[in-house]
């Protein structure tokens, strides 16, 4: 089995290269928007380094580098470092005046970074971009001093309510990833034009694993909801607290 899978990640991976590489001009425009829910998320958080008085923050999958930019620009004496390993949109940011130093080439999965260096990880859409995003997260709450905060898909609450239902019902009974292997032809992944390359990601799938670290965990649905963001949310927001 192993041997059969390898193909196919290093095709995935090559697929995901190649489109950021084609679509980079076009990744603020197609991403970056004033109303959408990683711009509420980020304005959620940027309150928090605020309220727990962050000195430090990492964003893992920085794109052009949105989010270190909005941090910059809200805290003047702050150190921010973004990681993104697709070096077309790093150039990107570097025109709008990021340094290197600021926006680094870097995995997810195995941040070179020691353990407790920054005080806040971030991260905003990229989990599920990330084959195997449950790495990227232990990866952010070792690197974290004091908190991780994660925007991203719930894609349990995405749909109508009947197709909310029944990816549900499959994830209660234990044969999501049979589901998922079948709806993406053994890929484990899906393309669209909008979103490149991306996988079936929910914020709740790694809640478990948090909250054995975290002190505290607090969660919001970053979209319209109902009461329960986990069964309507389309995206949440995490903001995990080890102290």
């Amino acid at each position: 089995m192993a041997i059969a899978t390898v193909p196919i990640m290093q095709d995935a991976v090559q697929v995901q290269r190649d489109y950021y590489r084609n679509t980079a001009g076009l990744y603020d425009a197609a991403h970056i928007t004033e109303v959408g829910e990683h711009s509420f998320a980020l304005a959620f958080m940027l309150s928090m380094i605020k309220f727990y008085h962050i000195e430090s923050v990492l964003d893992i999958g920085s794109g052009t580098g949105r989010a270190v930019h909005s941090i910059k620009n809200s805290f003047e004496a702050i150190r921010v470092v973004g990681i993104e390993p697709c070096a077309e949109l790093r150039e990107i940011g570097y025109s709008k005046g990021l340094s290197e130093e600021e926006l680094r080439d870097g995995d997810a999965q195995h941040l070179a970074f020691a353990d407790g260096t920054f005080d806040l990880v971030c991260e905003f859409g990229a989990l599920h971009h990330i084959p195997k995003p449950h790495m990227a997260v232990s990866e952010m709450m070792r690197v974290a001093k004091t908190a991780i905060f994660i925007s991203d898909c719930n894609n349990f609450g995405n749909g109508g309510r009947l197709s909310r239902v029944a990816k549900q019902a499959i994830r209660e009974v234990g044969l999501w990833k049979a589901a998922d292997f079948i709806k993406t032809r053994g890929k484990g992944y899906s393309i669209s034009q909008g979103d490149g390359l991306a996988y079936s990601y929910s914020v709740y799938n790694d809640y478990p694993a948090i909250s054995k670290t975290c002190k505290s965990v607090h969660i919001m649905n970053t979209t319209p909801a109902g009461v329960n963001p986990y069964r309507s949310a389309s995206h949440i927001a995490l903001l995990g607290l080890k102290n």
